[in-house]
């Protein structure tokens, strides 16, 4: 049995603060450990039920966080940026299904740093008047393809999004927000513990979980952070500037929306 794992870091029990996301202090050290630990729950849940191939990306920033060999060895890992379709990088046909550790609410949403795809760039990610969060986006993305995203792990109202998109998925409640740089928190332990189990019976329900499938996508609207990232965004040739921060790009389905947001974000961090 194949399976994907797909590693951010914000919705990992114990991470609250921007600067335990970000390289270059002693909190962001321990907070990678914690991220890693929560993907060898998901390789050890994942085992437990019978999968035999396990495939994990790390998909939080730089995309180097994840430490190597502090993971489960029956996993193999990608790291590292740019890569094809970022967060669902290497997710390969014949996968039996996705699982999501570490992941958080949308743009513009209440929750524990939320975000989508990037904090900087994206007031909001919509995707034919629909709100996207990175597992929304991705799990569509996922579904054009026949994969089903099986568990998420993250904090209370990324789970209840994600109940609205993956209803039949295995959601793991890691932390409750009280903000977006505050929560209550359950002990690392005690998270890996429940995302132990939550995979193991997602894997074992993994081809009786539908795909997330969205009819076909027409319209991608990006409403950046200021009107100066609108003002980047809108030099694409297609682009079509509907507000001060809000740019429209035309898609044909979640993939080319996936596409754009990165080409979108990767613009966004190049203008200071």
């Amino acid at each position: 049995m194949k399976i994907y794992i797909c590693a951010d870091i914000e919705g990992t029990a114990g991470v609250v603060s921007p600067q335990q996301c970000a390289a270059g202090n002693s909190e962001y050290e321990r907070a990678r450990l914690l991220m890693t630990e929560e993907v060898n729950a998901a390789i050890a849940g994942a085992a437990d039920a019978g999968a035999d191939d396990i495939v994990v990306n790390d998909a939080h920033g730089s995309m180097i966080n994840l430490l190597p060999e502090h993971l489960d060895p029956r996993a193999r890992v990608i790291q590292g940026k740019p890569k094809p379709f970022n967060m669902f990088a290497g997710l390969s046909d014949g996968t039996d299904a996705i699982l999501c550790t570490g992941f958080h609410a949308p743009a513009g949403d209440f929750g524990v740093l939320a975000h989508t795809t990037s904090s900087m760039a994206f007031r909001a990610v919509e995707l034919d008047g629909a709100r996207m969060s990175e597992a929304a986006l991705y799990g569509a993305y996922a579904g054009e393809r026949g994969i089903p995203v099986a568990m998420i792990s993250g904090d209370d109202i990324c789970a209840a999004r994600c109940a609205e998109w993956f209803p039949h998925a295995e959601r793991v409640t890691t932390k409750y927000a009280l903000g977006n740089r505050t929560a209550e928190s359950l002990h690392p332990v005690v998270a890996r513990a429940l995302i132990r189990a939550a995979t193991a019976q997602a894997v074992k329900r993994a081809r009786d979980i539908p795909p997330l499938r969205l009819e076909t996508p027409q319209d991608l609207v990006l409403d950046m952070t200021s009107a100066a990232l609108a003002d980047l965004v809108a030099t694409i040739p297609v682009a079509e500037r509907l507000a001060p921060t809000r740019v429209r790009l035309p898609v044909t389905s979640a993939a080319d929306a996936v596409r754009w947001v990165n080409v979108a974000a990767a613009m966004a961090a190049s203008l200071h």
